[in-house]
């Protein structure tokens, strides 16, 4: 009996998907559940499981888009399975070594190798080269006028260099990424506001805390439950932040669902954490993790990447130290994290060196007004630079559930 196996829907308004790689070859015997492709859609990259054991014959190219529910394979479930796997083919007969070519006998030097002729001279005083750096083509090694001119590219003439090229089809992955891009950019009233955040306050906490906190967590305690949970109270003291554009109409949520920017090896993935608002510093940090670790491996699924009311990215963990993050759409605004440095700064008329973090707000101007958008930018800072009081409720330990 043979499986016509089809391509499933990988979620709700996804009509297509594109076959990213083949894990087996056409004529390969594969197991029930093994994964058999990787496919592309315009949100993730997710791996099709072969639905029965036997035989596959493979009906689709890598690179083809395919509708869903279309036939992309076919198993024949009665084949038997191969005993000890295919023989291994015997090595080719050695090919027959071959005689070695006469070695050419080197030229002798004479009084006419390494000097060059009037006209490469000129060539090459004018631009500084010795003759004796340029192997000469000409009798008895003379270097010739064509010798001087190829030692001595002109701008724009290839050099020595390799100058290969390679083309690469885009993956719908990346496809719809950036249309999404373009259209935020096109269809937004997209502005930034930026400011800077003492971290010292979060550095002396974490110096404290962060061992104690791993022990019994199990988790580290980083920077991103710090920047949630001050987003969340963000979000709800200025709540347009936390809204988006549906048609005419503005929609705002009383829930703060923060998606967090992760790079993945198939790019940028931006899974959601649902319902911040209801999360300690344990619960971040678990949810953060969790989601890193899925995304990295491959294992983020549509639903864990769709849904989110508002975005936080971290370009500081590859040196960023001032961008403007783009808004993800549908959301209305993203907040930029960036590298901490040790900067000099004035506190109470002395300077003195703290590590500072740019952040940025990128927001969409035609529901968030300038004043709510900086004054939701200023009251992230403040939760940061007083995260005691206004993050732990001036408690601690109970905050970090120590």
């Amino acid at each position: 009996m043979v499986l016509e196996m089809k391509v499933p829907s990988p979620g709700e308004s996804i009509t297509e998907v594109e076959i990213a790689t083949w894990l087996v070859e056409d004529g390969d015997y594969v197991e029930k559940d093994q994964p058999i492709a990787e496919v592309d859609s315009d949100k993730a990259t997710l791996e099709l499981p072969a639905e029965e054991s036997g035989i596959i014959t493979l009906k689709a190219e890598e690179g083809d888009a395919v509708a869903v529910g279309a036939v992309v394979c076919h198993i024949d479930m009665g084949a038997a399975k191969p005993e000890g796997g295919a023989e291994k083919k015997e090595d080719a007969p050695k090919a027959e070594e071959k005689k070695e070519a006469p070695k050419a006998e080197p030229a002798k030097d004479t009084y006419a190798t390494g000097t060059a002729s009037p006209a490469a001279k000129k060539i090459l005083a004018e631009k500084g080269i010795s003759a004796a750096t340029v192997k000469g083509t000409g009798k008895d090694g003379r270097v010739t006028k064509e010798d001087a001119v190829k030692a001595v590219p002109s701008m724009g003439t290839p050099g020595m260099g390799a100058r290969g090229s390679e083309r690469k089809k885009l993956s719908m992955l990346r496809r719809k990424v950036a249309e999404r891009l373009v259209a935020v950019k096109n269809e937004t009233a997209m502005l930034t506001t930026f400011n800077e955040v003492n971290m010292k306050p979060i550095f002396d906490l974490r110096n404290e805390y962060k061992e104690a906190f791993k022990a019994k967590h199990g988790v580290g305690l980083g920077f991103m439950s710090f920047f949630t949970l001050a987003c969340v109270r963000a979000l709800q003291m200025y709540p347009a932040v936390n809204s988006m554009i549906d048609g005419k109409e503005m929609v705002s949520f009383d829930f703060q669902d923060v998606s967090i920017a992760v790079s993945g090896p198939k790019g940028l993935m931006v899974p959601v954490i649902r319902n911040a608002e209801n999360l300690t510093f344990r619960g971040v940090e678990s949810e953060v993790k969790r989601l890193a670790i899925r995304a990295r491996e491959g294992q983020i699924t549509v639903d864990e990447m769709t849904g989110g009311t508002f975005t936080i990215t971290n370009g500081g963990v590859f040196g960023s130290m001032l961008s403007t993050p783009i808004i993800n759409p549908p959301q209305s605004a993203i907040l930029g994290m960036h590298n901490i440095v040790n900067r000099p700064v004035a506190e109470n008329g002395e300077v003195v060196i703290r590590p500072i973090m740019y952040v940025a707000l990128s927001y969409d101007h035609r529901i968030i007004d300038g004043k709510e958008s900086v004054g939701f930018l200023v009251a992230v800072k403040e939760a940061l630079e007083n995260p005691v009081e206004l993050l732990m409720n001036g408690d601690i330990k109970k905050a970090l559930e120590m």
